[in-house]
């Protein structure tokens, strides 16, 4: 691609729409990880004891399961990432693409 349609491509609205829903999903992911992962390494270091509580007279801890929810919402969240990326912005994507090579001909 040359300069010019590069300098087309990000003067289009799509792109920036595009750049605008794509940074607005993964900060708001990131925030989200981010207040997880370190709530619990904060419960970790000022509260350990919330995370020794058995449950049910068993051997699961409050720990072992906010840990394994953690673990598999961490996953759900890229899973939610991947399919708006495979769907709308990949469409997105596309759009831009075929309206940019029409106007370079």
């Amino acid at each position: 691609m040359s300069s010019e349609m590069y300098a087309r491509i990000r003067e289009n609205p799509k792109f920036k729409e595009l750049v605008s829903k794509r940074e607005r999903l993964a900060w708001t992911l990131t925030g989200i990880v981010l207040v997880l992962f370190f709530g619990l390494f904060l419960t970790v270091a000022f509260n350990p004891a919330v995370l020794a509580i058995r449950l049910g007279g068993s051997y699961v801890t409050t720990g072992l399961l906010i840990g394994f929810f953690e673990f598999v919402f961490f996953w759900a969240l890229t899973a939610v990432y991947v399919r708006r990326a495979n769907s709308e912005f990949d469409a997105l994507t596309e759009a831009l693409l075929r309206e940019s090579s029409k106007e370079q001909k």
